[in-house]
């Protein structure tokens, strides 16, 4: 694995001080947003399964749906593909959804080998998977794996943060946020906590959307 990991409070302080003294605007922008949370979550099958669960609906719909996958038994690869077709519709996954948790159940990747992995290959081993895009492969990658220097420039929410943090003209496109983070590493996953809790702050104060 290269670089470091994100496990505690004081690792994403650490990186907040470092973002802090480097940049003035960063530093305005934690002034606003204010301590910054870990956001660590658990790694794994259940984790990316979850992720496409969530994609393209609400953030209710999602959760009931989850629930409804949990009371199943379905969590984990060998009963989601026992489940099958019927089985996976019966809990609420469109036919969309059912092909990329078949996908995923069929991967067997091995979690945790991943965590050893560098980040690119993490990146380039979930994204090979179908319904696993890169931006889903990135938040698992900060956090789910705890990654430090991992971004996701092509999420809206940090596009926006930037934007109003840097007093652009307009959002940033993907590429181009990808370019402004180069100059946040070895911290970009510290960074991207900070425009995700600057971009709800500023939503609550000022309507953003």
């Amino acid at each position: 694995m290269n670089g470091r990991l994100i496990e505690t409070d004081a690792d994403v302080a650490e990186g907040a001080a470092w973002l802090r003294g480097r940049d003035p605007a960063l530093a305005r922008a934690m002034d606003i947003a204010g301590p910054l949370p870990l956001r660590r979550r658990p790694d794994g099958f259940a984790a990316l399964f979850n992720a496409i669960v969530g994609q393209q609906v609400s953030t209710a719909s999602a959760a009931a749906i989850w629930t409804r996958i949990e009371s199943a038994g379905l969590t984990q690869p060998e009963p989601v593909l026992a489940a099958g077709e019927a089985g996976l519709r019966a809990v609420g996954l469109s036919r969309q959804k059912i092909a990329y948790a078949t996908a995923l159940a069929e991967a067997r990747i091995d979690y945790e080998t991943l965590r050893a992995q560098p980040d690119d290959v993490v990146i380039a081993t979930l994204t090979a998977v179908k319904g696993i895009g890169v931006w889903t492969a990135e938040i698992y990658a900060m956090f789910s794996l705890g990654r430090a220097d991992v971004f996701a420039p092509g999420d809206l929410a940090l596009q926006e943060a930037v934007r109003l943090i840097y007093e652009l003209p307009e959002r940033p496109k993907e590429r181009a946020l990808r370019a402004m983070a180069e100059d946040w590493s070895p911290w970009r996953a510290v960074a991207a906590r900070l425009f995700f809790t600057y971009y709800r702050v500023a939503k609550g104060r000022e309507g953003v959307t």
